[in-house]
């Protein structure tokens, strides 16, 4: 007997796949999904030839901006990213570390000025295959499972 996973079409709004499992709350917390009024479906541990488990998020009526899809990228660089249309597949992104990542993340160093005075912080992207990033202040190195987002 053959058994299927049934989430409903989405008819407008954003699919965001391939997302790990173990950070799907987090991305839920940062594009503030849990205070949307938009219907927002998740789905958890899904199985996946890639991932072995992933999580996916359908945002509907929803687009988001560049700035939440670069924080989407830092926690789950490998996601899509769909872009849906009266039921049609329109757009498919994959993502990209952004160059610079500006008050997004906060600074390990306790010593560094961004946590100690109120300021932004400023983080340049050393290496995107391994997900390192640099503190324009203190230059601290910093890799992405280190990432603390403000």
């Amino acid at each position: 007997m053959e058994k299927e996973l049934k989430v409903a079409a989405l008819k407008n709004g954003t699919v965001i796949d391939h997302i790990p499992s173990e950070i799907l709350f987090k991305v839920i917390s940062i594009l503030k999904l849990e205070n949307v009024p938009n219907q927002v479906t998740f789905g958890y541990n899904l199985e996946s030839q890639k991932l072995g488990r992933k999580a996916i998020i359908k945002v509907a009526d929803r687009y988001f901006e560049q700035e939440e899809v670069n924080k989407i990228a830092l926690l789950a660089p490998n996601a899509k990213i769909n872009i849906i249309k009266d039921y049609v597949l329109v757009e498919k992104k994959t993502l990209v570390l952004p160059d610079e990542i500006i008050d997004t993340v906060k600074c390990m160093n306790p010593k560094c000025i961004t946590n100690n005075e109120p300021m932004q912080t400023k983080f340049k992207t050393e290496n995107k295959e391994s997900g390192l990033f640099k503190c324009h202040y203190c230059e601290r190195i910093i890799n992405s499972e280190e990432l603390v987002l403000k």
